[in-house]
């Protein structure tokens, strides 16, 4: 495990980290998991597990629960490559993701649009999928979570914003209509990033 970030950055150069973000609702774990599968033959396409203050039964994505102290344990001892807190949480990305990038492979982890500039500190190769929804259907995905009413999703809604704000390597995904059809484009995207990494 290395702890110096100017280790961790030369590690890094060879392969390309692919950050997936969006609102909630958009459907990013349906795609990674279409995309797991798909991919599930390829040796140098990796999907991470992300490490999160919540409990690992807490339903949503797969991944580490630990405890908030756990949490900053793991951090002090350099745990991970990136790390960010939101809405309460903190979150983690390993920091065996450099050993894969390091090979040249292709890394593809859940994101948040609010920890981009962390992401691009630690990962020089970054491509950023963009996953939206029409505010509509957003809210109707959110309504069937039963967490919230259908105005205060949308009045919610409309005071954030569903693009990419920064200089990054962006593509969008539009999941407001069938899964299969934004399942196709995140598949073709990442298999781009493939080519050119291989030609790169």
């Amino acid at each position: 495990m290395d702890n110096d970030p100017a280790i961790a950055r030369k590690k890094s150069k060879t392969g390309t980290m692919v950050a997936v973000v969006g609102p909630s609702g958009a459907g990013k774990d349906s795609l990674i998991h279409i995309a797991m599968t798909h991919f599930s033959g390829r040796p140098d396409v990796h999907f991470v597990q992300r490490v999160i203050t919540r409990p690992a039964d807490a339903g949503g994505e797969q991944h580490l629960g630990v405890s908030p102290e756990e949490f900053g344990v793991m951090r002090e001892q350099g745990a991970f490559a990136v790390d960010w807190d939101a809405h309460g949480l903190s979150y983690g990305i390993p920091a065996s993701v450099h050993e894969k990038l390091a090979l040249g492979h292709l890394v593809i982890a859940n994101g948040s649009r609010s920890a981009l500039p962390h992401w691009a500190k630690a990962f020089p190769s970054l491509l950023v999928i963009n996953v939206t929804a029409s505010p509509e259907v957003l809210a109707e995905r959110l309504v069937a979570r039963g967490r919230e009413s259908r105005e205060e999703i949308l009045e919610r809604l409309k005071r954030g914003s569903l693009t990419v704000e920064g200089d990054y390597d962006v593509v969008d995904i539009d999941n407001s209509g069938a899964l299969s059809d934004a399942g196709a484009r995140f598949i073709s995207t990442l298999e781009a990033a493939l080519v050119r990494r291989a030609s790169a």
